[in-house]
This record gives C-alpha cells, structure tokens and sequence, in this order.
C-alpha cells in the first residue's frame, strides 16, 4: 500500500531519497534492502520513474551497467524487461567485450512498473513535496525542509534531481522553466548548497522532437526488427517478447539547408545556454554545424509505447524554433506529412561537479549526504542508476556502522564511470563507453553476475537463494572448462566439420578446448560432435565459450589487474600536505588537493598529474 504522508513532522527516517528518477528508485532500494527506513520524496508521485528523454535502456556500455544494476540487486533490468517492447543486441558483429543489449521500452508502462516495485517493500514512504533546504547542522545532515513547510528528520540523504535543479528549457527565442516539459523546476535547494560552500556549474542537454506514427509514410523508411532469442536483462525475467519495429531513414542536403536557416534563431549558436552539452549525442544543428561535410545523418524513429501513437525522432534532438523543426522534418524521408504533437527543446540546469564527493558518493563537504545522477555531471538513466545504487547502499551501510561499498575500474563498469566522475571532472556531461573501460575483456555484460554476486551478497545486496543459484552455475563453468581439455574429437569427424566452417584440416586427434580455440568453431557443434550428454544452460555455454577463445587476452588483463590492485593498495594519508612538496608541478598540486585521492592508483588517474609528480608522491610516501 502506498504511504502518502501529509504531515512528516512527527515521523523520522534513517534515509531520505529527493528525487525519484532513476538514481532515486534504485538509492532507496538499495538502502531499504539493506533493512534502512527510506523516505522517497518527489514533486508527483505519478512522475516516478518516467524515461525524460529517450525511451530506451541500455546501448553501448549502458547496457553493461544495467547487467551490474541486476547483480547488485537492483530493479532497472527488471522494470526494462517488463516494459521493454523492442530488445536488440548491439555490436554483435564485434567482440563479445563490446556486446551491449539495448532495449525500447513503453514510456506509459515503466513509471506502473516501477510504483508497483517500490511498492513491495514496507519499509519505503513516498510523499508528494519539493524539498526547499536540505538542513545541514555541523557539517552533518539532519533533515529536509519541503515547500510545504514540513522538516523531515534523517541521518543520511540522497540528492537525485536529475535536471530539475533551476532547469531552464529553451525552443528559438522560447524560454520556460522546468525539469522537463510540463514540470516545475526546483529553485532553492541549489542555492543554498551553493551558500554553503558547494562548487557548481550549468549542463546542457536536449530531446528531439516527438510525431504522430500515423503521419508517417511507412514505404520510405526501413523497418528494423529486435533480436530473435534475446536474453533479459534481469535474471528475475521468465521471458520476454519483440512487440514493435523501429524505422530507419535519414537527414539529406536539403534538410540541413533548412534547419541552417534557424541557426541565427538557436540558443546554442547565439550564446543564450551558458552549459555545454554532451560531445557525443549533439544537437541536429550541431551535428551539422560540426560535421559540415556530411550531407546525411541517421533518423530512427522509435515507438514510445504499445498503446501511443507518440514517435520519438532519435537523431534529431534540437532547440531550433519549432517552425524550423517541422520544415526540416519535413524534408526528411517519409516524414513528408509529419505531425509534431511536442516540440523539441534544450534544458539546462545546475551540477555539482563531482571531484567533490567520495568514491561512496558522499559530499567531501556535508556528512550524510550524498549526490547521484545528473547532479554529478553525468548524463544517461543507466549512469544515474548505478550512482543512485551505491549511493543507496552506501548511506545504509554508514548508519550500520559497516565498511562502504565500492567498485573499482577492474571489478564493474559502475567502477569505471565513478572513478572518472571523482578523478577527471570536465565543463561537459559525462558518458559511459566501452572505450573508458582498460579491462572490458573482463567487464562483459554477460558476465556481471560471476563478477559481483560475491561481493553484493557480502553486503547484503542479494538474496541467499540467487547468491547459490550463481555459485551453482559458476561451478557448472568450472567443470565444463575442466571437461573439454579432456574430450577428444576423431580427427576425421574434426576435418569434416571444420571444412563447413573455413578452417584448416588437423593431423590428429583433438580435444574440444583446442578446437574450439579456432575463431569459426562453436561449443555446442564440438559437444554433439563428441557424443557428449550436457544438460546445460545455454549461459553456461557461452560463458566457457568465451573464456576459452579469449583465454590469453583475459590472461593478460588479469595480469594487469594486479599491477593495477598494487597500486590501489598505496593508501595516502588523509590529511597528506601536497603544499609541502615543493618538487610537485603547480597543476598536480591544485588538482591533488581538489581531489584528494585515497590511493596512489587514484593519484595515477588524475589528468594532469604527470609520471615525475608520481615518482616525487611515491618517495614520499615511503
């Protein structure tokens, strides 16, 4: 039953959760696993959850995080699963380092989801407010004053605004106020963590156009289906099913002509948005502005649900006049005799940058308070869930008085983006990619569980029951790697079956781990042809499959792993002078004492602490 408290004065909570985006569902979740009594507090309780921008989950990278989010316990891969009405495996052509499942997802749907979600655990209360202070008492969080006038008591608190903090959303010369088209911006909390001494900047970020479906002419554009036999995102998901395709079409000269003529119009070239927004998912116009070479840029139209008629324009996000938008949509491929039924915009809103927080997610400044999100300078619900996650987890375990929890580059993606947040703040959204990730090799998707059920179960993040079901399964690995190194193939039975797939005849017998070593050989094809019985899950396959073609490079990043874990264990002191060391550069030394790195490794990481100021560090460290 959902708790909708009209007077907080008398009840206190452990956690109090401002915002319920994506960062916000998943800190409270993870804090309320974790037995801790959470406030949720939001504007509009029917907003919990909604998809801002793009209604997809996942991508490139993004997926890998949703992966960790599902191991970790957490909901996003479930809700994408239930909502989800168009799945596709991105990369497949590649490397299975790079694999990244992505799905769309009912718009309508997910916030029903996620309500129902939270809604199963007892010790959550959601109540419709706006937080207007949050109450700092000796460098200590105590409480929440909301616009209501109500001062909610709490020992810790998560700040998830995603881009609500004094949003501003521009279309031409059109300028409103809010978090996202329709809602109110939040206007005071920000400038009294500013009073008291936070770090602030201004982001920009921006969402295409949305049209009718039935405006569109479907013999232009190309459809494109989901997968066959995708998996789910979450191990919770029995199953799951393609529902809708996605349309492909593109820009052409003439519409870059068109929108050209609005540029003296935008916002973003006449200098109105003081933010700069993400480098790599631009503006139409900036894309054009930047790329002036190209005369294309790829359109996919996306359902945005079952049950609507709503189209989202991927590719196309602009703050150009509305006029320009539907005359350069227009030109467009199919789109002749598009409807815009919302406008596309720019939003810019206010960031914490984040050299300001701990690996935990909590401010260096306030203790008990914690930022995840779009607060921090990232950009993207999966970045933000997985903040909101170790944020959540985080502020429990300190009220538990427990050791905090924390991923680093070589455990988790998860790792790889908060240690880039913490150590290498830029003026420009941060976005997570596969490339960010030194050992990828080991950070696959599909691997996520293997990787981090020991340590969420050592927290108590997961359940005893699926902690087993993955010890089970990685023990299945283990024996199947054991068994093919001792499973021979006949030598002529071999040669017939590697003439189907382009490989080169064997002189002899072999086993199935050497076979399958070759790039056009598969698992399941060398286990039928060694008359082998496994009842196996199709997972497990792929796991050992995997492992075995990749076993040097995986081989060699582990050995990297451990020159990297040395360094990690470095500790600096906290209270380690880099005033004192005169040798350092002027740039290594302000940046070291902005971000006081706990480690050496960390040390290592920051931009502009070069090998010689690491050298000097590490003899004084001695």
């Amino acid at each position: 039953m959902w708790n909708i408290l009209n007077n907080m004065t008398n009840k206190k909570y452990e956690i109090i959760v401002i915002g319920a985006g994506h960062a916000g569902i998943e800190a409270a979740l993870a804090a309320a696993r974790l037995n801790c009594n959470v406030l949720i507090l939001t504007m509009d309780i029917s907003k919990i959850g909604v998809p801002s921008c793009n209604p997809s989950i996942g991508g490139t990278a993004k997926g890998h995080i949703v992966k960790e989010i599902d191991a970790l316990g957490g909901a996003m891969g479930f809700l994408a699963d239930k909502a989800g009405i168009h799945f596709k495996m991105l990369n497949k052509s590649k490397g299975p380092a790079v694999w990244s499942p992505r799905c769309q997802i009912d718009k309508y749907t997910y916030p029903i989801y996620a309500k129902q979600y939270i809604d199963f655990y007892h010790n959550i209360d959601i109540i419709e407010d706006t937080a207007v202070e949050i109450i700092i008492k000796n460098n200590k969080v105590s409480g929440v004053r909301t616009k209501a006038d109500s001062i909610i008591d709490s020992q810790a608190i998560i700040f998830c605004p995603g881009t609500f903090l004094n949003g501003k959303m521009f279309t031409g010369n059109t300028i409103s106020y809010g978090g996202r088209v329709g809602e109110s911006p939040s206007e005071l909390i920000s400038n009294k963590l500013v009073e008291y001494g936070f770090e602030y900047g201004r982001l920009k970020t921006g969402t295409p156009p949305r049209i009718d479906k039935n405006s569109i002419d479907y013999s232009k554009v190309v459809a494109e289906s989901g997968d066959d036999n995708f998996k789910p995102f979450s191990h919770k998901s029995k199953s799951i099913s393609n529902i809708i395709n996605c349309y492909l079409t593109s820009t052409n000269f003439n519409t870059h002509e068109i929108l050209r003529t609005g540029f003296k119009d935008s916002p973003m070239f006449k200098g109105v948005i003081e933010g700069i927004g993400p480098r790599y998912c631009p503006s139409i116009e900036d894309k054009i502005a930047r790329f002036s070479e190209r005369d294309s840029h790829k359109i996919v139209l996306e359902p945005e649900g079952i049950n609507s008629n709503s189209i989202y324009v991927n590719g196309f996000s602009t703050s150009l006049p509305l006029n320009i938008q539907i005359k350069g949509l227009k030109s467009i491929p199919g789109l002749e005799n598009s409807i815009v039924t919302q406008a596309g915009y720019a939003i810019e809103y206010d960031y914490f940058p984040s050299f300001q927080l701990h690996y935990t997610l909590e401010t260096k400044l306030v203790e008990g308070l914690y930022f995840a999100g779009q607060i921090n300078g990232s950009s993207g619900y999966e970045e933000a869930a997985g903040q909101g996650l170790i944020a959540g987890a985080n502020a429990a375990l300190k009220i538990l008085n427990k050791e905090p929890f924390s991923l680093n580059r070589s455990q988790a993606y998860i790792g790889v983006m908060i240690d880039d947040l913490v150590n290498k703040y830029s003026d420009e959204p941060y976005r997570l990619f596969t490339s960010l990730a030194e050992y990828r090799l080991l950070l696959r998707q599909d691997n996520a569980e293997y990787r981090l059920f020991n340590k969420a179960f050592s927290v108590g993040l997961i359940d005893e029951e699926y902690y087993h079901a993955i010890l089970q399964n990685n023990e299945d690995v283990n024996r199947l790697e054991n068994d093919i190194k001792q499973i021979k193939i006949n030598y002529n039975i071999l040669n017939k079956y590697f003439e189907e797939i382009n490989e080169s005849p064997t002189t002899g017998t072999m086993s199935i781990y050497d076979a399958l070593k070759r790039s056009n050989t598969n698992l399941n094809e060398l286990i039928k042809l060694a008359d082998s019985d496994y009842d196996l899950d199709e997972e497990i396959i792929e796991q050992v499959q995997i492992n075995t073609k990749y076993e040097g490079y995986i081989k060699r990043q582990l050995n990297e792993v451990k020159y990297f874990s040395e360094n990690e264990n470095k500790r600096i002191p906290d209270n380690f002078n880099y005033d004192k060391i005169k040798s350092l550069s002027e740039e290594a030394r302000v940046k070291l004492q902005k971000i006081r790195p706990i480690s050496f490794g960390q040390a290592s990481r920051i931009p502009g602490v070069s090998a010689t100021d690491l050298s000097i560090i590490a003899v004084y460290l001695k």
